[in-house]
């Protein structure tokens, strides 16, 4: 019995240390094939170009967010994440605007993209071509919002989830502000998309009236329950920009019960972990990013 016992507990082991393996050794693959992206001075010169796709493509002649301005706030400027297509740069300025004479606080920017697009070592697939950016829901304290802040004191500000998987629901962190700001956002013709978390979705569905055709923009999604994830359509001037698929016509109200039903959840668990193998995996990206990285 006690051998068998030993040669179960060989068996566990095993079972739990190869998975992890194979994942350090996709993480650190990625990090190093990634690293040239991360390091690179400064934006390609030439015209703004996007190039490839979301989760596999850079950016030539992208341009950097300030870290300041009207109705937002770089949140983690050490990243060198705050590089964007200038649309996406427009776009979060115009956004800030909004919200900021709607009298809504400000908005924590997180990751745009790298200098020149590309694989981040860490953190997402996507945000690659300079067309992706991620919002926190949290604000500012009031003291904050009424003065330039170091380096130390954005990274004080912390993401807050206004949503809970445990809760089911809402936490204490919601409030009619979450849907106003995502309106504003998704009301932009440049936006193509907008992740979120699901149950950010089955609030919007519930509580949204009049014009219900912003909600289609309102995709749902793994994690995001601190965060909304912009996307913006290819500009003009990219014509090696790859379009992610049509959203699907509707307010996108009748699909979520895939996410919610509990009897799913075997399901959602393998489609998760299935992305994460994804975020992990180094993508091929076109020729002519060879030439923006040099």
């Amino acid at each position: 019995m006690t051998r068998w016992a030993g040669f179960i507990g060989i068996v566990v082991t095993l079972a739990f240390a190869l998975p992890n393996a194979r994942t350090a050794h996709a993480d650190a693959e990625r990090q190093k094939r990634a690293r040239p992206w991360a390091g690179v001075p400064g934006p390609a010169k030439g015209p703004a170009r996007a190039i490839g796709k979301y989760k596999a493509g850079c950016l030539s002649g992208g341009k950097a967010l300030a870290h300041d301005g009207a109705g937002y706030l770089v949140i983690r400027p050490k990243r060198k994440r705050f590089f964007g297509h200038p649309a996406l740069v427009s776009f979060i300025k115009r956004l800030g605007m909004k919200v900021n004479e709607a009298g809504l606080g400000e908005l924590p920017i997180s990751d745009l993209g790298q200098a020149r697009g590309g694989p981040t070592p860490s953190g997402h697939a996507s945000h690659q071509i300079g067309l992706d950016v991620d919002i926190w829901f949290s604000q500012p304290s009031r003291s904050q919002r009424k003065r330039k802040l170091s380096h130390a004191e954005r990274k004080r500000i912390y993401p807050v989830a206004v949503v809970s998987g445990k809760a089911k629901g809402p936490t204490k962190h919601w409030s009619p502000r979450v849907l106003r700001v995502l309106k504003m956002a998704a009301v932009d013709a440049r936006v193509a998309r907008i992740f979120i978390n699901p149950l950010i979705k089955v609030e919007a569905c519930k509580k949204a009236k009049g014009d219900r055709t912003w909600l289609r923009k309102l995709r749902p999604w793994w994690g995001h329950a601190a965060h909304f994830h912009v996307r913006l359509h290819c500009p003009k001037g990219s014509p090696k920009c790859r379009p992610q698929g049509t959203v699907p016509e509707g307010d996108g109200c009748a699909g979520l019960s895939w996410w919610t039903n509990a009897k799913k959840q075997r399901d959602r668990k393998k489609g998760r972990a299935k992305y994460r193998v994804h975020v992990r995996k180094m993508p091929t990206l076109p020729k002519a990013c060879k030439k923006v990285l040099r």
